[in-house]
């Protein structure tokens, strides 16, 4: 395609039509001439927004980028309502991997119960990978933030590290993969991408009672603990054994030797609750994935303990993704 806006022709054919154009949150549908766009409120609800870049050759790109948007808006108590989706592709980039990339956008936009407010899609010459930028927006009555976790109380894991990274590694090295890994390990592998999105996971946990929620995304749990701790000045202590991870995580994580716990973990959600037993066991009997990893104290000191060492948590380290990237 020409470097530039796309045309209207090419819009039309490759980015609406691949959409579900039925408004109900947004004001007016998508359109390549539209520079807005806007949501419906109640009143007394607030409108709250999130924000991310990624990059990456994946069809379904936007996908992860969606659902780290939306469980953003859902840790902060929102409910999404739609996302805007920016595309930059490569000059080189053929309309057939734009047009696959809006598919799943959609099909994950209808999964997640949300709209896409918005599109629109450049080829940007010199890039030499696609570069998209997705924004969600949610409505809400009252706001949670990490920032006010306090000491003293249960932090729950929902789901499990690495996942998002796990997944991004088997579309960016599939045939590598496919070589060390028989086909239905990388097939269940694969399956673990609806486990993304934690809308309901966090929705059933607001009810029993948390103070906080904090996605684990970008660098990995140690990364999260980290943020989630400078952020409200407190402490914490973390047994490394309860952190779940998926065994196909350890093994992939081992072949191209990567740390886990500093993998990107989009869908992986740290809860602070005074009732963390009660949480983890109620979701847990529901089918949702959640244990209690340990708990925040007073002071700043941030501890993971493994088989009776203790080590204490660092300050991010770039993703282990970014080695397979690269």
């Amino acid at each position: 395609m020409k470097p530039g806006k796309i045309s209207q022709t090419v819009y039309r054919r490759s980015v609406l039509k691949q959409l579900n154009t039925d408004v109900h949150a947004a004001f007016f549908p998508p359109a390549k001439e539209e520079c807005c766009y806007g949501i419906k409120a109640d009143p007394g609800e607030m409108i709250l927004s999130s924000g991310v870049s990624l990059y990456g050759n994946e069809k379904d790109l936007c996908v992860f980028a969606i659902a780290q948007v939306c469980n953003a808006l859902a840790t902060r108590g929102a409910s999404p309502k739609g996302v805007s989706i920016q595309i930059m592709l490569p000059e080189f980039a053929y309309e057939s991997r734009l047009k696959a990339m809006m598919q799943t956008s959609s099909e994950a936009a209808k999964e997640y119960g949300i709209e896409i407010l918005a599109a629109d899609v450049q080829n940007v010459p010199g890039i030499q990978t696609t570069i998209v930028n997705v924004t969600a927006v949610g409505t809400t009555k009252r706001i949670l933030q990490s920032c006010k976790a306090p000491a003293g109380q249960d932090i729950v894991q929902i789901k499990w590290i690495g996942l998002e990274g796990t997944l991004r590694i088997l579309k960016a090295r599939q045939e590598s993969l496919a070589k060390h890994f028989p086909s239905a390990f990388l097939k269940q592998t694969a399956s673990y991408e609806k486990e993304l999105i934690s809308l309901k996971e966090m929705k059933a946990a607001d009810a029993i009672g948390v103070s906080a929620m904090h996605q684990i995304g970008d660098g990995g749990i140690l990364a999260a603990l980290w943020e989630l701790a400078e952020g409200a000045d407190i402490g914490l202590s973390v047994d490394m054994r309860r952190i779940p991870v998926k065994q196909e995580t350890i093994e992939v994580c081992e072949y191209f030797h990567l740390n886990p716990y500093q993998l990107t973990s989009t869908g992986s959600i740290l809860v602070i609750t005074p009732k963390g037993e009660e949480l983890a066991d109620t979701l847990t009997r529901e089918g949702m994935a959640a244990a209690v990893i340990g708990h925040t104290t007073a002071g700043r000191e941030r501890i993971i303990l493994n088989q009776g060492e203790i080590r204490y948590i660092d300050r991010p380290a770039p993703d282990e993704l970014t080695k397979i990237l690269i």
